[in-house]
């Protein structure tokens, strides 16, 4: 079975996407659609702009849903048999799998950002990559600190993030290295995402998608929160708002599809992230970029 998988915040390069515009009549006028959407020129910033301006949350997300979204539907042969994205490409997904339209998803997703962008600025937050211990030992130290940090990625074995208040995440870093990490490094982001930290952006986020039309996809979705196939639009939007402050369950997902009859993961936006995971998740998955 035909597997595509949709990458999140992080993935993002300067001059992303300029290709598709330039040789897509089809990809130049979603491009310019979704200028008119967001009310800036976001094209401009994707193909010219820095990496710093890139890396800003409300450019950032819109960003690589836009190339993500506009590749799978410039894809010849792209007939997806299950879709899944991590964090912010579970809405790149639903778009692929007709769940929520183009202009809906790209609402949706900036909605989102700006929402997260304001939640990071509430409180000192931020996040950190773990490497090297079993996802139990990391549950159980973030468990033991004081303060909010929690599990936030299950990227694949051995490789988690964790998320929440910055002193706690630093406290926590120590005591995963005490514990045997071979590294728990803060990571540079805005924010802590996917941790209570994000309460304000859930509810903000929950208010948007509640009054977003969702049909049912052609294919079912593994969402972050639960790691299962869901088809019902109800299931979907009741995942999509619980994810700003549950964990990437990426691992679980993964391993899902393959025991539901994935064959083949086909990476669709910026970067090659998702496949280097999936090939560490299991190392007899086949994957491929688009």
């Amino acid at each position: 079975m035909k597997a595509y998988v949709f990458p999140g915040q992080g993935a993002q390069f300067t001059g992303m996407g300029k290709d598709l515009y330039e040789n897509s009549a089809l990809a130049k006028d979603l491009f310019e659609k979704a200028n008119e959407i967001l009310g800036f020129r976001i094209t401009d910033i994707m193909f010219e702009g820095t990496a710093e301006e890139l890396k800003e949350t409300k450019v950032t997300q819109p960003a690589v849903f836009l190339h993500s979204v506009i590749l799978a539907k410039t894809l010849d042969d792209f007939n997806p048999e299950m879709v899944a994205g991590h964090s912010l490409g579970e809405l790149s997904a639903l778009v692929a799998n007709g769940a929520l339209s183009f202009e809906d998803g790209l609402k949706l997703v900036s909605k989102r950002a700006l929402a997260m962008q304001k939640a990071c600025e509430i409180a000192p937050s931020t996040m950190a990559a773990v490497l090297g211990l079993a996802d139990k030992i990391v549950e159980e130290v973030c468990a033991s600190i004081d303060g909010v940090v929690v599990a936030a990625n299950y990227n694949c074995p051995g490789q988690l993030v964790i998320s929440g208040e910055t002193a706690a995440v630093e406290k926590a870093c120590e005591a995963m290295k005490a514990a045997g990490a071979k590294r728990a490094l803060i990571l540079p982001v805005g924010g802590a995402f996917h941790s209570p930290m994000m309460e304000p952006a859930r509810e903000e986020l929950e208010a948007a998608i509640e009054t977003t039309t969702f049909a049912t996809p052609s294919c079912p979705i593994y969402q972050n929160v639960t790691a299962t196939a869901v088809s019902s639009p109800e299931e979907i939007k009741k995942n999509l708002i619980t994810q700003l402050t549950a964990p990437v369950k990426w691992t679980q997902s993964v391993q899902q599809m393959i025991a539901d009859g994935a064959t083949l993961f086909t990476e669709v936006g910026p970067g090659k992230v998702l496949a280097g995971l999936i090939g560490k998740i299991d190392r007899e998955a086949i994957t491929a970029n688009a």
